[in-house]
């Protein structure tokens, strides 16, 4: 089972269920994130909560939907603080060269290639650990919040700051936290975890604030376990041309991480087990363009599919707001 969010013409919001190009609006549902609780606090899985309300058909279709701009990302909250968007990376086999080379624009930077070599294989040894038990910890980071998500179909902003503007496409897991503080995986989604590689390029430190940018994922949530072997495509688009596509790999024939150890390693932090709070987790990549010497321009397109997931996720690039000049902090 796909769902989708989306506003009507009217600006009311629905969950739906995909088929094909037809949307099977569920009965009583504005979200996703209410769907999942109350089908938690039933003891029952998310298609069974959607199957027991029914469902009926949408005026618009889906594509329609989509073309205007109405799809909304598949799972969300009403509050974006309570959203939390991270992820993790040197998570696939593979990641750690696409890494390297892009770190080699600066040989001197010997101890961000050293460490990324390290946590790799720290993987490689001790991310799929036994069912049920805890493996080695990944490298993580904090995107931001919900108030970063661009839905799909709309554009990133590049901050004036920015000295670059990259994909990385990715699987997302979408969670949310029961009554109980449990979390619960309620699917995964493609996902597009805009970042700014030539700032991690300068030092591997400037990590964290590369990674302060929009995201996008969606537009589809797939419910149910996640397939081991995934194959997709990654393309820039510039006008009608294809600047740059290649082929990425993910599900955990492709990992060197468990999803089990990913997902135990960002919950165990009790901060993140807030009922009804939001998780948004990218699980990382080992394809990038910008490993590929490729320079992205305000105007183009990213585009990432999966056969798996249905329609693609679409985002273009444009220019953010002006940022906050130096010094205008004021004291109170």
């Amino acid at each position: 089972m796909r769902l989708i969010q989306f506003q009507t013409v009217q600006g009311q919001r629905h969950v739906a269920v995909v088929e094909g190009d037809t949307l099977l609006v569920v009965n009583g549902a504005a979200s996703t994130r209410e769907l999942a609780l109350d089908a938690i606090r039933k003891g029952h899985g998310l298609a069974e909560e959607v199957c027991a309300r029914g469902t009926q058909p949408s005026p618009s279709s889906y594509r329609q939907t989509l073309q205007d701009g109405r799809v909304l990302a598949p799972l969300d909250h009403e509050d974006p603080a309570h959203c939390l968007i991270s992820g993790t990376g040197l998570t696939h086999l593979g990641s750690a060269s696409t890494r390297d080379k892009m770190h080699q624009q600066n040989i001197g930077d010997q101890a961000a290639l050293t460490d990324t070599a390290r946590i790799f294989q720290w993987g490689i040894e001790g991310g799929r650990p036994p069912a049920g038990t805890a493996g080695v910890q990944p490298e993580w980071f904090y995107k931001g919040d919900g108030s970063i998500v661009v839905r799909p179909g709309a554009a990133f902003e590049k901050p004036a700051f920015a000295e670059d503007a990259g994909e990385e496409p990715e699987l997302t897991g979408l969670y949310v936290v029961g009554d109980d503080s449990k979390p619960y995986r309620v699917g995964f989604a493609l996902g597009n975890e805009f970042s700014d590689h030539v700032m991690e390029r300068r030092n591997y430190l400037y990590l964290a604030h590369s990674k302060l940018r929009n995201c996008s994922y969606g537009p589809e949530l797939r419910v149910g376990e996640l397939p081991r072997n995934l194959s997709g495509m990654s393309r820039i688009l510039r006008g009608d041309e294809v600047v740059w596509e290649k082929e990425f790999l993910s599900g955990e024939d492709n990992m060197c991480h468990s999803l089990e150890n990913l997902e135990y390693h960002h919950f165990k932090y009790a901060q993140f087990l807030r009922p009804g709070d939001v998780h948004v987790h990218f699980f990382g990549t080992a394809t990038l363009s910008v490993a590929d010497n490729i320079q992205t321009r305000e105007g183009d397109r990213f585009e990432i599919s999966m056969e798996a997931f249905g329609e693609p996720l679409i985002n273009g690039i444009k220019a953010g707001a002006a940022e906050l000049p130096a010094g205008q902090v004021a004291t109170l």
